[in-house]
């Protein structure tokens, strides 16, 4: 039996639900990055970081190639850089939407 769409979504997005998993896929959405690239940017131990990537290579998010002592990882699609880049529309759509409505309640009200 196989499992409604919607939970699988919901396990997608499930996997992205991560900040660290978010900051490997902006990077990796811009160019491929080998691990040690990497560590400077998430600002976490190396063991920490490999679990994270792990999870989105499981997912099919993320390659590995290996050059020399090196692994470079990159995404699996230009999709995945789109979603990042959907999401970062939709988060500023909805928090200049929150910021017109803070703008509303800190201007003065007359008679007040």
């Amino acid at each position: 039996m196989t499992r409604p769409l919607y939970q699988v979504k919901a396990e997608f997005f499930r996997t992205l639900g991560h900040p660290v998993r978010i900051r490997v896929l902006e990077l990796l959405s811009v160019r491929e990055h080998a691990v040690a690239e990497m560590l400077p940017e998430v600002g976490i131990e190396p063991a920490n970081l490999s679990q994270h990537l792990a999870v989105l290579r499981r997912a099919g998010l993320v390659a590995t190639r290996k050059e020399g002592s090196s692994v470079y990882y990159s995404v699996t699609s230009p999709d995945v850089a789109e979603l990042m880049r959907v999401a970062r529309l939709i988060l500023t759509s909805v928090l200049s939407g929150q910021a017109e409505i803070l703008d509303d309640l800190r201007a003065p009200v007359a008679g007040a």
